[in-house]
């Protein structure tokens, strides 16, 4: 699976036990907390009604690079970093993203693991591409009529589907493909693309062999304040 976020002003606040700090922040108001030497916990205010979902990155140096924890629900206003590098200052912020979504797929994979012919693949299929197309419309992302369209699954292998739609957005910062396995209440982030691409392959886990799916065009908000944690000495050292 593939997988590799306001208004008021808060001002700084004192550095908390565990080595916690917080910059200047906009809603969401993000806040991280040291529950042991090596694990973080991070909580926020509730994302704005307007959001599909957030993103949560870190760094170890506040100039980046970022790379993304998760894309969680809106409803999600906590999480865990658990088991991080000892004595290292990460530092962590969020950021809501809208979009609109395609109608959904249903995909039913065949039982058991990949095949010979499956392991002798070149996987050319799974390669993220942009397949032009005569005289679709695009618009930003605030229409309706940007949403994906023709979402069209296909059965690649075992564990492996391929995905194509219809690119209709003019100003996306990506594509994200989502999937809801059967048995499972909510849609999850499986897949994060680049602007243009609607071509792409995904290997699946055992879970996903019977799922829906769908593909949503998306932009990010503003980021939210930026919190800093520094992590204790190793607790195996002792």
């Amino acid at each position: 699976m593939a997988l590799l976020i306001g208004a008021g002003t808060v001002s700084c606040s004192a550095p908390e036990p565990g080595g916690t700090a917080t910059s200047p922040a906009r809603d969401p108001a993000l806040r991280a907390t040291r529950v042991s030497p090596v694990d973080t916990r991070l909580t926020w205010t509730t994302a704005p009604s307007t959001a599909s979902g957030q993103a949560l990155e870190y760094a170890t140096d506040p100039k980046g690079p970022y790379t993304i924890l998760g894309y969680l629900p809106t409803g999600v206003t906590s999480y865990q970093h658990p088991r991080l590098i000892p004595e290292t200052t990460f530092y962590y912020r969020l950021r809501a993203y809208t979009g609109p979504v395609s109608r959904p797929v249903t995909v039913d994979l065949p039982p058991g693991g990949p095949g010979a012919d499956d392991r002798n693949d070149d996987a050319v299929w799974a390669r993220p591409r942009t397949v032009r197309a005569e005289g679709v419309a695009t618009h930003p992302l605030r229409a309706a009529a940007a949403a994906p369209t023709a979402l069209k699954a296909k059965v690649e292998q075992a564990n492996g589907v391929s995905f194509t739609w219809t690119d209709h957005a003019s100003d996306e910062d990506g594509y994200l493909l989502e999937n809801r396995p059967e048995g499972s209440a909510a849609y999850r982030v499986v897949a994060v693309l680049d602007p243009d691409i609607n071509s792409f392959g995904l290997s699946t886990l055992p879970e996903e062999k019977h799922a829906s799916y769908r593909v949503r065009a998306f932009r990010y908000g503003e980021r939210s304040n930026t919190v800093r944690v520094t992590t204790g000495k190793d607790p195996g050292d002792g």
